[in-house]
């Protein structure tokens, strides 16, 4: 399939288009970017130098991919954000490339969905099949777990983790970790309420998983102990199970603090 490019549009000569790509009027990609099979840049988007996205990514009017680092410390040094397939980056979301602090390269996976106005840090790195609601701001260094869905207006603390399939509510204020499989939510005050149990089902989480991880929520939610005696009867009983083994190796490695 050849390439549709609006005459308005600017594409650099260095830059790399694969096949059946759309590029809307007024659109510009800059030298070096590499853009896969499929894609749709769409009308007043910008692709910025560094950038690579996969096949089947459409990046709606007014994005911006590939960005400068927001960071007082970077003084234009060669960088990257690498995007893998069939995601929706909505308008005005901002996908920033990565720092040599950071190891330069901003990681996003495959079939995510980013909603207007999001905001994704320099350095993030990011899964896939993840669900993340209108003006979400990610700051630097943050990493996000496969199938997480974040709610709207959400801010997450550079350096902050959100584990694998976590659903977080919307106006959350995230200044610690959020574990992996949890239901998290609050403003002033952020809880884990529990087991994201819905999500689990709909995803094909056997029952025998599911049971397993409802005993480890309820160890790590007990006020009764401290994190290091509920990490303590929780791999006692992650022996044979894997999902608590994800949990457990989520809590260990927290260097912000997690909530609970």
């Amino acid at each position: 399939m050849l390439n549709c490019i609006h005459p308005s549009a600017f594409v650099d000569p260095s830059a790399e288009l694969c096949h059946g790509v759309r590029v809307g009027a007024f659109a510009v990609i800059e030298a070096g970017v590499s853009v896969g099979d499929g894609c749709l840049i769409d009308h007043h988007a910008v692709v910025h130098t560094g950038a690579t996205l996969g096949k089947d990514n459409k990046v709606f009017p007014h994005a911006v991919v590939g960005g400068e680092p927001q960071d007082l410390k970077f003084k234009g040094q060669p960088s990257q954000i690498i995007i893998g397939d069939g995601n929706l980056i909505r308008e005005f979301t901002t996908l920033n490339r990565g720092t040599e602090e950071g190891g330069g390269i901003t990681r996003i996976g495959s079939r995510n969905l980013f909603m207007a106005y999001v905001h994704v840090g320099h350095d993030c790195q990011l899964g896939s099949d993840i669900v993340i609601a209108n003006s979400v701001a990610l700051a630097g260094h943050c990493e996000v777990g496969d199938h997480a869905t974040i709610g709207g207006l959400t801010g997450l603390h550079q350096r902050g983790r959100i584990g694998t399939q976590a659903m977080v509510g919307a106006l959350s204020r995230l200044s610690k970790d959020v574990p992996p499989f949890s239901i998290t939510n609050g403003c002033d005050e952020v809880k884990v309420y529990g087991m994201n149990k819905l999500g689990l089902k709909r995803r094909g989480f056997s029952k025998e998983a599911i049971s397993a991880l409802e005993s480890a929520f309820r160890i790590y939610q007990d006020p009764q102990l401290n994190q290091s005696a509920a990490v303590a009867e929780m791999e006692a009983i992650a022996v044979k199970t894997p999902e608590i083994q994800v949990l457990l190796d989520f809590v260990k490695a927290s260097d912000r603090g997690i909530y609970r």
